[in-house]
């Protein structure tokens, strides 16, 4: 949609979809892709029975075939019963083989459970054994002031505790729960290599733009199908792919920490469908005031988000960018597969 078109007026109607026709265009992508510029013979595709997974799994059995497609169920001892029940429910409904793997013991290996709870000790000494913790950030709404992030930890009894997070151990508190998503990645490349498939990433655009990824984690593919579409927009795709209604109703979640935590407690300004209008009017220069009457917010609030989207994108270049060379070492494979 063409914001510079005369009548234009900024709407959640800007992120509607021709599902049908975008459901196609993506299988015949993936089709090519996989077969044709990776001359794989498969996909491997980490499931959560989140929206994301799910759209990713669906379209990637259309393209290939669901005798084609691998989807890994990967729990631990900190992930949610519903995540492994609703990824199971997915496989049987696409028809595609399901593979689970439980990650525990390799995250106890690599510490990854023991240098999270000494960093929280250091802000909550108490923090030990049959405590359940997550990480927040305040919103962005409100206040202009620099947001730090904290930890809400329950104890055994049900008590709550918050404490804010200095830097070192917030840092360190990242940095271990990301063994989760590096550990995953490392199981599908695994399965990728013994069936010569290749491996479909899950993030959709505000992800993706935005930097809500591990850095050789989940942002480890070699395709990512739905990178190109809004949040709103892969709930459409799976509305049209007929996913199950539960998969389709369930709020957008991390699954990472012990206790239940929103994407936008951990890491998003807005619920998904107000940052996705944001996103897309901040692409499109569409003033902060316009954007507000849309979405119910002041036009202070509109360039806050504004600001925080700007913040974003800056910090994720690292996360998506590709190892750095002092000078070119080897031939473009792009233009060898062309010759």
């Amino acid at each position: 949609m063409d914001a510079r078109a005369p009548g234009f007026a900024f709407s959640a109607s800007i992120l509607d979809l021709d599902a049908a026709r975008e459901a196609d265009r993506i299988a015949q992508a993936v089709l090519e892709l996989v077969q044709k510029r990776l001359k794989r013979r498969g996909v491997v595709v980490g499931v959560s029975g989140g929206i994301d997974s799910g759209v990713v799994a669906a379209l990637c059995a259309r393209a290939l075939g669901p005798q084609r497609v691998v989807a890994l169920l990967m729990p631990e001892k900190e992930s949610s019963a519903e995540s492994l029940e609703l990824g199971r429910r997915l496989c049987d409904h696409l028809g595609v083989q399901a593979i689970q793997e439980d990650i525990t013991p390799l995250l106890e290996a690599s510490g990854c459970y023991r240098r999270r709870d000494e960093a929280l000790r250091a802000v909550i000494p108490e923090y030990g054994p049959g405590w359940k913790s997550k990480i927040v950030l305040p919103g962005v709404l409100d206040t202009d002031m620099y947001r730090v992030y904290s930890v809400v930890a329950r104890s055994p009894d049900g008590r709550e505790v918050k404490a804010r997070l200095p830097p070192e151990a917030y840092l360190t508190v990242v940095a271990s729960t990301n063994f989760k998503q590096r550990a995953r990645k490392m199981l599908e490349y695994f399965h990728a290599d013994r069936l010569a498939y290749a491996v479909a990433g899950t993030p959709n655009r505000l992800e993706y733009d935005q930097g809500f990824f591990v850095k050789n984690g989940d942002g480890a593919a070699d395709i990512k199908p739905i990178a190109h579409l809004y949040k709103a927009q892969v709930y459409q795709l799976a509305a049209h792919l007929g996913l199950p209604a539960d998969i389709r109703s369930r709020p957008p979640t991390t699954d990472t920490y012990s206790l239940p935590q929103s994407q936008e407690e951990f890491y998003f300004s807005l619920p998904y469908h107000q940052m996705d209008l944001c996103l897309w009017a901040r692409d499109h220069d569409i003033a902060p005031a316009e954007v507000g009457r849309a979405l119910g917010l002041d036009a202070v609030q509109v360039g806050r988000v504004f600001r925080d989207i700007d913040a974003k994108r800056a910090a994720a270049r690292y996360l998506g960018s590709p190892p750095l060379l002092v000078d070119p070492a080897a031939a473009d494979p792009e233009k060898a597969d062309q010759t």
